[in-house]
């Protein structure tokens, strides 16, 4: 059984926020995960419209204080507020965790934000859930639609967000699926 070393400085939750900074301005997670396409219900009959949303936006964070926390945890909380342009205009507000650990380029943050705005002229609100992990540099996200939280002219939307960071600027590619009731 490897046995850990002890940490070396008493509080690492400062080193937990700056590796959630580091994986959100360093190059960038590829968005490797898919959603579930919906499938038409008993009840009514769906078609099932598969579209691309692509744009720019920018991010704030702000750290956080944890409702938890305890001498050498490296855990941090940041909120998050986006401010989205391209196919799909409009901002979000939302809550970061993170967690880091004594190996360089090891971490991971889990995220829940709200977007309010129009995505190819629908308007409407959704929740993205985030999951990323950075394994020694290699990095994984998996950013997806919550399920059922479209309303107004989004509901029924599901769907995956890759996110590219690129000389400091955040881009991302929406793939979605939106299902019609005729």
């Amino acid at each position: 059984m490897h046995k850990r070393a002890p940490r070396k400085h008493p509080s690492r939750a400062a080193a937990g926020f700056a590796v959630c900074i580091w994986l959100s301005a360093s190059s960038g997670f590829p968005g490797d995960g898919q959603a579930p396409k919906p499938t038409a219900g008993a009840a009514q009959k769906e078609t099932v419209v598969t579209e691309h949303a692509r744009g720019s936006f920018e991010v704030k964070l702000t750290p956080q204080s944890m409702a938890i926390n305890s001498e050498g945890d490296a855990l941090g909380r940041m909120s998050i507020e986006k401010q989205f342009h391209g196919d799909l205009e409009g901002g979000s507000k939302g809550e970061m965790l993170t967690a880091g650990t004594d190996v360089k380029g090891s971490a991971g943050y889990v995220a829940v934000e709200r977007v309010n705005g129009t995505l190819h002229g629908r308007r409407g609100t959704f929740a993205l859930q985030h999951s990323g992990t950075m394994t020694r540099g290699a990095p994984h996200l998996t950013v997806t639609v919550v399920p059922d939280s479209g309303t107004g002219q989004l509901v029924g939307l599901a769907g995956t967000m890759a996110i590219t960071i690129t000389d400091g600027k955040h881009s991302y590619d929406f793939e979605y699926t939106l299902a019609k009731t005729p």
